[in-house]
């Protein structure tokens, strides 16, 4: 079993094996405290002292999911990670909640523009040729472009829901869009 590309990832995924319905992240006594909450009630499962790589690593990955959402594999299920922060005694704490992400309907073409299809049929058939995902070195080769409109394109395309990468890991692009609702590669 592959180890979670976060530590908020693990302790969703860990919450989940109980059942939990989300978590809870708060400041208390110099320590992190991560409760499961099940119902009404909560359980403590983690705790890191303040000044850990553990603490800040996962108080790094709650700022950023409060920002935008994550979108990862979680018990071999696509979920959304949502953080909304509040205040706690003048301290940030955080409420997690792990939703089932909704699947793009493979009968509807989805909406893309003309750039952002050539992008999707590029993405098909080098994974088709070549068994893997491409590189964003071989996608700024191929439309010859610099590499940060490779990426900015590759975070809108994820953006539309219409390819999933997962974090951390290279030649991880996987495409959403059904094979018939793509253009010809020009």
């Amino acid at each position: 079993m592959a180890r979670p590309a976060t530590l908020l990832e693990g302790l969703c995924g860990h919450a989940l094996s109980f059942g939990a319905d989300g978590l809870d992240v708060e400041y208390k006594d110099g320590r992190e405290w991560v409760f499961m909450k099940q119902g009404g009630s909560g359980v403590s499962i983690a705790n890191y002292k303040r000044s850990s790589a553990e603490a800040r690593e996962l108080r790094e990955n709650l700022y950023a999911a409060a920002k935008k959402p994550v979108r990862t594999a979680i018990a071999g299920q696509v979920r959304v990670i949502r953080v909304r922060i509040y205040d706690s005694f003048l301290e940030d704490a955080f409420e997690v909640t792990f939703e089932p992400a909704l699947e793009l309907n493979p009968s509807t073409t989805p909406s893309f523009t003309k750039k952002q299809g050539q992008y999707l049929a590029f993405i098909h058939n080098y994974t088709k040729i070549h068994r893997r995902a491409p590189a964003e070195l071989d996608l700024q080769r191929y439309f010859e472009v610099s590499p940060p409109s490779v990426h900015q394109m590759i975070l809108t395309l994820e953006l539309k829901l219409l390819i999933q990468r997962t974090p951390g890991q290279a030649r991880s692009i996987r495409l959403l869009v059904a094979p018939e609702h793509l253009p010809p590669l020009e």
